[in-house]
């Protein structure tokens, strides 16, 4: 009598949610797997262009085309830039990241007391608008130094704390080919390419470019209005 009714239930749930199933398995997962997702940032190592909370979107098919559910690729139309966000796996844990490229194959790096030079360049760095410091400023505490940083055409905002131990010097260090250095924003609270190494070209898998939403973690998830839908750079 049980093994009927579980019958009868599967059969009743078959019909009433196939079309369901097929489009979960057939055309939300490869979409997600390849074309976009979203990733939610728990920490704050790309502090403060990220926030810990914020709910991003990545364009998997922003420099190739893989294989659903799989690192395979069956297409590549460009590289990662000078100053991309990108969604990537850690050398040593296989661990899912978002860092900023800093370094591109080939590129002779630098750091010297938490300064970037690129091939002998120092990457400029210039006073931060007032305003974006107030965007942010409930998700920052303590002791914070910021700039805004020129890495190729982009400009973005990074943030120090000279209170904490931290690697501010490494270099002079060659990108190898088909490898990337990442760092995060956050420059003195990132495990970045200071700490793994760099990145393979196959282990990056996307470009963050958007903040979907956002929630206070230690506030009770309240929502961060004001950051929602709002682009990256």
């Amino acid at each position: 009598m049980n093994s009927q009714r579980i019958r009868q239930f599967v059969s009743k749930f078959w019909k009433e949610w196939r079309l369901t199933v097929f489009l979960v398995v057939f055309v939300v997962l490869p979409v997600k797997s390849s074309l976009a997702d979203f990733n939610w940032v728990p920490t704050g190592s790309m502090k403060p262009t990220i926030l810990e909370g914020d709910f991003v979107f990545v364009n998997k098919a922003a420099y190739d085309l893989r294989i659903p559910l799989t690192r395979v690729r069956l297409a590549r139309w460009a590289d990662p830039k000078v100053g991309d966000i990108v969604i990537c796996f850690s050398p040593d844990e296989g661990t899912r990241l978002i860092k900023r490229v800093v370094g591109l194959p080939g590129d002779v790096l630098e750091m010297r007391r938490n300064r970037l030079f690129i091939n002998g360049q120092f990457a400029q760095q210039s006073e931060i608008d007032p305003e974006e410091l107030e965007a942010f400023a409930d998700a920052v505490e303590g002791e914070r130094v910021f700039a805004m940083e020129r890495l190729g055409a982009t400009d973005h905002a990074i943030m120090g704390n000279p209170s904490v131990v931290a690697l501010r010097n490494f270099g002079p260090i060659t990108v190898p080919q088909g490898r990337y250095f990442m760092m995060g924003d956050n420059r003195d609270n990132s495990r970045d390419s200071r700490v793994f190494g760099f990145v393979d070209r196959s282990a990056i898998v996307g470009r963050a470019v958007g903040v979907a939403g956002s929630f206070k973690i230690n506030d009770k998830y309240q929502p961060r209005i004001d950051r929602f839908f709002q682009g990256l750079h």
